[in-house]
């Protein structure tokens, strides 16, 4: 039987009304969209899981720092409040504020990348591998075999591969590899943790080659949360204590703040100690996103996001929050529809190749199941697998994924037992008539990002 649910640790306090179009309706829309369900108008859908990222419920207390909110352009209150909540809870001397964390990446990495060079990843997230391939340089996934097999349960999927990535650094060479970038948890994997172990060896295996660490940060709390109920010798530690020992084998991170940090907007650079790299980091700042102290945010999101990195750390609030994608899990088992298991930190994702297997990855299946949960019940996901991955940059040709993932991204404090409930049942009445669900082709796709702005149409 399924796990029982985790009670919120919360009062409701406020409420929006949803509505639910009728299957027509639904039908309707979805073939205006092209089949995109980034198209689509929010108003539309009636469960949003397209993605966790800025689509957070904030606390009264965020939003009563809303009110306190310093809107000066330089040397904020907020602002101040928020670098010494970041360096408290990292440990990292120098905390550069951006918008999100797309902002993060496009600042660091036009200081670190270049044409020629390479980074590696447990596995790059979509816009980490765009900024990659936007500065010139490529990007190679690196995660660890037992990821690519979704019925295998095993503890930190989310794993970099230790032997494949001192093999790639000796095959391309130590000086071509100007990034390793370790991912948690890890999204593209189907939100699987990393351990402490690995980041350990990951950190060792960069000294020895003199390559720097970077850490993907968006979900830094989940993982930790992870490390606690998983790694031997965790148990007893605090998640303050864990994220403190996570970041210290880094020397920088990027992160997105819409997710763990419990925002609508926000996003961080941390720089452990190099000074000079700091001063790029700001002056490319300063270009891209406006002064380093707003960083293209309003003083009164600094607040929030201040505030937010505290709420996102307390052990409560993350057993809740995990027990929901274990709860929707175990829904899933009892039906038994295959996901990457076990359930990741901020989702679940469904193994689409497995319920479509007469869908070949050119006809994207997960962007298929994705395009049937919202007919049938207005259930709003993105595909995770080949049609998000899209063309090899040097070739021009559809790159095929290690996985067809639809993912159900749960926003976080938005969504109750029932909206899970009604997930599941949706998915179970899919899986029913698997065989009659088609692919789909792209009739126009930008160079870059493509699954945002795609337009695609039924294979007939």
């Amino acid at each position: 039987m399924g796990k029982s649910y985790v009670p919120e640790p919360f009062r409701i306090k406020m409420v929006e009304t949803i509505k639910m179009l009728s299957r027509e309706e639904r039908e309707e829309k979805i073939a205006k969209a092209k089949y995109n369900l980034f198209n689509l108008n929010s108003e539309d859908v009636y469960i949003d899981l397209l993605t966790d990222s800025g689509t957070n419920a904030m606390s009264q207390e965020q939003w009563a720092g809303i009110m306190r909110g310093d809107e000066a352009y330089a040397g904020g209150a907020s602002y101040l409040k928020l670098i010494k909540t970041a360096q408290e809870i990292f440990d990292y001397n120098f905390i550069q504020l951006v918008h999100q964390g797309r902002a993060a990446e496009k600042v660091l990495f036009s200081v670190l990348l270049e044409k020629g060079k390479y980074t590696i990843s447990n596995m790059h997230f979509d816009t980490t591998r765009a900024h990659v391939e936007l500065a010139g340089a490529r990007a190679i996934d690196c995660v660890v075999e037992e990821a690519l097999d979704s019925s295998k349960k095993a503890p930190f999927k989310g794993n970099m591969d230790i032997n494949k990535l001192e093999k790639y650094i000796n095959q391309y060479g130590a000086d071509k590899i100007a990034l390793i970038i370790m991912t948690i948890t890890n999204n593209s994997a189907g939100g699987q943790p990393v351990s402490i172990q690995n980041i350990k060896e990951t950190s060792e295996i960069c000294k020895k080659y003199n390559i720097k660490l970077c850490i993907d940060a968006a979900r830094y709390a989940e993982n930790a949360y992870f490390i606690k109920q998983r790694e031997l010798g965790y148990q007893n530690k605090s998640i303050q204590e864990i994220i403190k020992e996570i970041f210290s084998y880094a020397d920088m991170f990027t992160m997105s703040a819409k997710k763990d940090a419990i925002v609508n907007m926000g996003g961080l650079i941390g720089i452990k100690n190099d000074d000079q790299l700091f001063q790029q980091v700001k002056n490319a700042t300063i270009s891209y996103e406006g002064f380093i102290t707003y960083g293209g945010l309003s003083g009164r999101d600094i607040e929030a996001l201040a505030i937010g990195l505290k709420e996102g750390l307390d052990e409560n609030y993350l057993k809740y929050r995990i027990g929901q994608m274990e709860y929707l899990a175990g829904l899933l088992d009892d039906a038994g529809i295959k996901y990457q298991s076990p359930v990741g930190g901020h989702g679940v994702f469904v193994d689409a190749k497995s319920m479509f297997p007469h869908i070949p990855y050119y006809e994207f299946p997960a962007q298929a199941l994705a395009v049937e949960l919202y007919k049938e019940a207005g259930i709003r996901t993105c595909d995770i697998g080949s049609y998000m991955l899209g063309n090899d940059p040097d070739t021009g040709k559809q790159l095929k994924a290690d996985f067809e993932f639809t993912r159900l991204a749960i926003p976080r404090r938005v969504y109750t037992q029932a909206h899970l409930d009604k997930i599941a049942e949706t998915l179970i009445s899919i899986k029913e008539r698997a065989d009659k669900v088609k692919g789909y082709k792209i009739t126009w796709e930008p160079p870059i990002l493509r699954h945002f702005q795609a337009s695609l149409t039924p294979i007939k």
